[in-house]
């Protein structure tokens, strides 16, 4: 006697259906994205001088309400680090160095 073998379909695609957006909300969140990270490069800039000297290649995590930025050695724990300040805020992660990222592509 041969035994039946269970099928199991395999899940295709994403489990979350896709957001579809408008070209005006699309338009709108890129505006939101490219103020916030603008307003989080001003403080950048700011203290960017100075922490190249003595933090190079380290990370900073920007809070731009507040103003207040916490430099680390990984860029997780900076993160870590502001959410427990400011748990509902969003954070911009920059590398301190000349151009602020990580590498280049």
């Amino acid at each position: 006697m041969t035994e039946a073998k269970p099928t199991r379909t395999a899940r295709r695609g994403r489990i979350f259906p896709e957001i579809q957006w408008t070209e005006k909300q699309y338009a709108e969140w890129e505006a939101e994205r490219k103020e916030f990270r603008q307003r989080c490069q001003v403080i950048f800039d700011k203290v960017k001088p100075e922490l190249m000297q003595t933090h190079y290649n380290w990370y900073i995590t920007i809070e731009p309400n507040s103003g207040e930025y916490f430099v680390t050695q990984d860029d997780m724990e900076g993160a870590f680090k502001a959410h427990e300040k400011y748990p509902t805020t969003k954070l911009y992660c920059f590398r301190i160095n000349e151009t602020g990222v990580c590498g280049t592509i």
